[in-house]
């Protein structure tokens, strides 16, 4: 079937007219109109909000990949499993900073959700990158600490020195807070020049954005996608160089981290 078939059978199985669906994707009749004659394709935004009408997949409505139904996870590990496991790797391992830095994110994050129409709870994020340390084989409690808070003065109003553990975590956490001055474009090059100093910073910001690019698929836009790949190609990779050259301790994780991120970019570029 054509896209603009798919289009027309979920809207009736909605049970929605065409004026409907325009007013819930938020285009004229005569854009869905001729979507369903395919007179015309939607662009890859409207497609999205199309799906999340619909309730239907992507593939669903390109009519792609028709031999494999896959569906999208918002969610790839349970935050309430990676909680406990934490706990327990913490007290196991006599990690206090980090013990004290798992109850602080989770009071601090408390309500906020990660991007997606999922509502994913925002502690999913940084014990996600404290699971992925702990895989690679970090046992820093500085380091498991900064993963866990890295985002809290950005999104909780608080400040690095508020933060209940030692000066090397707050200072990590520090570096990697995104600090906007009003009326002033935000530097790019000179935070992560900063972050280029601290090997530790380094580890940390790469965990957080392995695993932002991980969730891609559903959180971001086409031109999202596109952007982060630049900026991570610019940025990012060039902070493993850091690693391996500072903190020779961690090169297999940084083999690791260079490995799954350079698959995910190559992958996504196909799609984009």
């Amino acid at each position: 079937m054509s896209i603009g078939s798919n289009i027309s059978k979920y809207r009736k199985a909605m049970g929605m007219t065409q004026m409907k669906l325009a007013e819930e994707v938020g285009v004229s009749f005569q854009a869905i109109s001729s979507w369903e004659r395919d007179e015309y394709y939607p662009d890859t935004d409207n497609v999205i909000k199309l799906c999340r009408v619909l309730k239907a997949e992507p593939n669903k409505i390109l009519g792609e990949d028709k031999e494999h139904d896959y569906e999208l996870h918002d969610r790839l590990f349970d935050e309430n499993h990676m909680y406990t496991f934490i706990k327990s790797w913490t007290v196991a391992n006599d990690m206090p900073q980090t013990l004290k830095a798992l109850s602080y994110a989770k009071e601090k994050h408390a309500g906020q959700v990660r991007k997606g129409d999922a509502g994913i709870p925002y502690i999913n994020h940084p014990l996600t990158l404290c699971c992925n340390a702990i895989a690679l084989g970090i046992k820093d409690d500085a380091i498991m600490a900064a993963c866990l808070l890295h985002d809290v003065v950005e999104d909780a109003g608080v400040t690095a020195d508020e933060l209940p553990v030692g000066d090397e975590a707050k200072r990590i956490v520090a570096l990697l807070t995104k600090e906007k001055q009003e009326g002033k474009a935000f530097d790019e090059g000179k935070y992560y020049a900063a972050i280029a100093k601290s090997p530790a910073a380094c580890m940390v910001k790469l965990l957080d954005r392995c695993n932002n690019i991980s969730n891609m698929a559903m959180g971001f836009n086409k031109e999202k996608i596109a952007q982060y790949i630049t900026e991570t190609e610019k940025y990012i990779m060039p902070l493993l160089e850091v690693i391996k050259k500072e903190n020779a301790e961690w090169n297999n994780a940084a083999w690791l981290l260079s490995y799954q991120m350079k698959a995910i970019l190559e992958t996504n570029k196909r799609y984009i």
